[in-house]
């Protein structure tokens, strides 16, 4: 599907995190499967990606992470430390392994020797960018957190640093969660290497968010519970082992290849269903090729999830407008029923609005 020769685009955590925050779009799903890249996709079929950070902020995210690392990682596990775990003993002399290895199998075999030493050893552990293997679709996707701290009790939890700042104790909501998603792949991840251990390892599920204090480099960091995060990534990653089922309908030779000509990928990418909605603009590189489509067809779900699902049965803005003038809708739908209301409610409203208007109009008007 992604064309002969071409090498697949392995999957990262952030992929994943997105696939999971939009569990019903099949574009991609069947897209991140096959392994195609999506930004040279979006170029050729004419609509290039506004996805991804810029220079300037992975600069300065780098920056303020290896601030946050400085002195063996003695900041961090004092978070780790606080927020997470205050009942146990200081993080004082914690452990820092090597995980340096050869290709992403070599670490990831490297990490979970080092996980297993940690655990066995007690007291805290600190993981610097360790690699981690998790099974999606029948290929192995390797994922690589900013950290892992082993605790005491020879517990695990993952580290999050961000460089979106914490004012005043708390985050912007939407940057928190998009960051919860993406944990709750590396604790998925992390809980296949658990289950491997003897006795099994407890993994945590509330991260360590770790992100600039207000407007300065400082660190602050808050626990985020990800469960919820982490069951829905886990159905989205069953759903994902299914791709034979989605694909089964496409057009027998359907090819996503970056060297067929726009007309043939736009009939390919349109012959997979989407599930757009204005959260994709900061989660998917087709973003700005499905808001177009999404336009044409006067789709609600360009208006928002929430909205979407207040109406029902009616997908596209057309048929709502229709069921609010009453030309069509079974009146017994409550959402029609209460577009039917909202549209009285307008007319009754403007109607006053031009009664007084005019009442107005006849007060001050000269007498002859």
């Amino acid at each position: 599907m992604r064309g002969p020769d071409v090498p697949a685009k392995a999957l990262d955590a952030r992929a994943l995190a997105a696939l999971a925050a939009n569990p019903g779009c099949a574009r991609r799903a069947i897209l991140d499967g096959a392994g195609v890249d999506k930004a040279r996709l979006a170029t050729a079929l004419g609509a290039p990606s506004g996805f991804g950070q810029s220079q300037f902020a992975l600069t300065r995210g780098n920056a303020f992470e290896a601030k946050v690392k400085a002195d063996g990682g003695a900041e961090l596990l004092r978070l780790a430390h606080a927020r997470l775990d205050p009942g146990a003993e200081p993080p004082e002399g914690a452990a820092v392994p090597d995980l340096t290895a050869h290709g992403p199998e070599g670490r990831t075999a490297r990490t979970s020797l080092a996980l297993r030493e940690a655990t066995r050893a007690g007291g805290w552990t600190l993981l610097d960018h360790p690699m981690l293997a998790l099974d999606v679709a029948g290929s192995l996707a390797f994922l690589e957190p900013d950290a892992v701290v082993v605790h005491p009790d020879g517990s695990w939890s993952v580290v999050e640093i961000k460089s979106f700042p914490m004012l005043d104790g708390s985050a912007d909501p939407a940057k928190v969660g998009a960051a919860a998603r993406q944990a709750a792949v590396y604790v998925l991840a992390l809980e296949e290497v658990a289950a491997r251990l003897e006795p099994t390892p407890v993994v945590r599920h509330r991260i360590l968010l770790v992100c600039p204090k207000d407007f300065s480099n400082l660190p602050a960091a808050s626990a985020v519970d990800i469960r919820k995060q982490r069951a829905v990534t886990a159905r989205q990653l069953t759903r994902l082992t299914r791709i034979e089922e989605i694909t089964e309908p496409l057009p027998e030779g359907t090819c996503f290849a970056p060297d067929r000509s726009a007309e043939e990928l736009t009939a390919a990418v349109a012959a997979v269903p989407a599930t757009y909605a204005p959260e994709c603009l900061s989660a998917c590189e087709l973003a700005f090729h499905c808001r177009e489509r999404s336009r044409e067809e006067g789709a609600v779900t360009r208006l928002g999830r929430p909205l979407r699902a207040e109406l029902g049965g009616l997908t596209t803005v057309e048929d709502v407008l229709a069921a609010a003038r009453g030309e069509q809708g079974d009146p017994a739908d409550p959402a029609v029923a209460a577009l039917r209301r909202a549209a009285a409610l307008r007319a009754e409203a403007l109607a006053s609005a031009e009664a007084l208007a005019d009442a107005a109009h006849r007060e001050v008007a000269p007498c002859p």
